[in-house]
């Protein structure tokens, strides 16, 4: 059984502003930058995304059919040239090291499967005599990454093979796998996804299973939560309104399904600079408005919440966006969330959540989906809140008293967070 894990995992991925790309000067400055500017506000994940065993890459693209770095054993392992401390076999364990120095905690991507070159090789396997050509399911690619093939888990050897992995990345002092190319399409990759699953909480360290990409498929809920403590309900999220504003549907499918230390997963907050490697000036197309209305979405409904953008370059808004206590308070105590109703009143689109506290009382957010700013009044009735309560608003804290009706001026694509009482 998965270790089970208490709330939302909150921390950093690599991905949004370097792709394919990163390297240990990047994990390093962003981990010092969280040790000291986030930690104490409960952010504590590093995490290392895809292609670290590329020597050459350069930017956010994948380099297709491209040399990886591999062991004896048929397992990717990072890349010298990029990460220098994993030279001479020492793999990830330095830099993991470094990273639980600092109070955090430090995590990777793999793609599911075996390496095609270790199948075209047909290299050995840890802990058994079957070789990589004999593992693999060969007619099981990624439609957008060319590194791996899948493994067949009816093959003798293919649980040595992924109980191997787990194994190093346990001795390197992994504590979250994020895995790719297995959430969405289950099923072509179920059984693969239970295999890999085993192989994890067998590994003799306790890690967070995270599935990706999305959009997961709602008919395997039970399944995902058997087997992940967090799995994608969408495909990449990215700084549009659009895909912001698609994100509540989603968001309302799967609130049935968070709590008891899993969680549907809404993606990366792509806040800050991004897309570092295209030009360093590139920072998030949100207006901070819509960017208050992610991080508000994202607490309610208690996705985990992994920072995308570049942390050291980080401004004032942004870093006042992902430590409001209050706000961050609720992604740790909101339980039972979900959305009230969603009403066009006088041409304008309003979204109420309302959410239970661990600590008593409630959480409720108000959401304006239109282009323009406006005024609503909601009656607490509508939550079946039934009287004067008190309530305050967390983004700006302000304390509105015993009241029986919620009045708020919200910008276009805003939102207001209410602590009720």
């Amino acid at each position: 059984m998965l270790t089970p894990i208490k709330t939302a995992p909150m921390g950093w991925n690599s991905w949004d502003c370097y792709g394919a790309s990163v390297n240990e000067e990047t994990v390093r400055k962003n981990a010092e930058f969280m040790a000291k500017n986030l930690k104490e506000y409960g952010w504590e994940y590093i995490v290392v995304d895809i292609q670290w065993s590329n020597p050459t890459a350069k930017s956010h693209e994948y380099q297709p059919f491209t040399e990886l770095y591999m062991d004896e054993y048929s397992r990717l392992i990072p890349s010298p040239e990029r990460f220098p401390s994993s030279a001479d076999g020492k793999g990830f364990a330095p830099l993991a090291e470094y990273v639980h120095s600092l109070g955090l905690k430090f995590g990777i991507h793999i793609m599911r499967g075996i390496p095609r070159q270790a199948v075209h090789r047909n290299t050995p396997l840890c802990g058994t005599t079957a070789t990589a050509r004999e593992i693999a399911k060969t007619s099981s690619i990624c439609a957008w990454n060319t590194d791996m093939y899948g493994v067949d888990p009816e093959k003798p050897g293919a649980k040595e093979y992924y109980e191997s992995i787990f194994a190093l990345y346990a001795e390197w002092g992994v504590d979250f796998i994020k895995v790719d190319d297995i959430c969405r399409e289950l099923p072509h990759e179920e059984t693969e996804l239970v295999m890999l699953s085993k192989a994890l909480q067998g590994c003799g360290r306790d890690m967070v299973l995270s599935l990706s990409p999305g959009p997961a498929l709602i008919e395997k809920a039970e399944l995902y939560k058997q087997t992940a403590h967090m799995w994608r309900i969408t495909d990449d999220f990215w700084d549009k309104w659009e895909l912001l504003y698609d994100m509540f549907s989603r968001a309302e499918k799967w609130c049935t399904h968070t709590g008891a230390g899993r969680f549907p997963d809404a993606d990366m907050l792509p806040i800050g600079p991004i897309l570092q490697d295209y030009d360093k000036a590139n920072r998030t197309k949100f207006t901070p408005d819509e960017q208050i209305t992610m991080m508000s979405l994202w607490s309610i409904f208690r996705s985990p919440l992994m920072i995308g953008g570049e942390m050291t370059g980080f401004d004032e808004f942004t870093m006042e966006l992902i430590t409001n206590p209050e706000i961050l308070k609720m992604h740790s105590s909101a339980r039972l969330s979900r959305q009230v109703w969603r009403r066009e009143i006088d041409g304008k689109e309003y979204i109420l959540w309302i959410a239970a506290s661990s600590e008593g009382g409630f959480y409720a957010a108000l959401f304006n989906a239109s282009d323009e700013e406006s005024a609503i009044e909601v009656p607490l009735a509508d939550m079946e809140l039934y009287g004067a309560h008190d309530i305050t608003e967390l983004w700006s804290g302000k304390h509105e008293g015993a009241v029986e009706r919620i009045h708020a001026n919200i910008p276009a694509h805003g939102a207001k967070v209410y602590r009720i009482i």
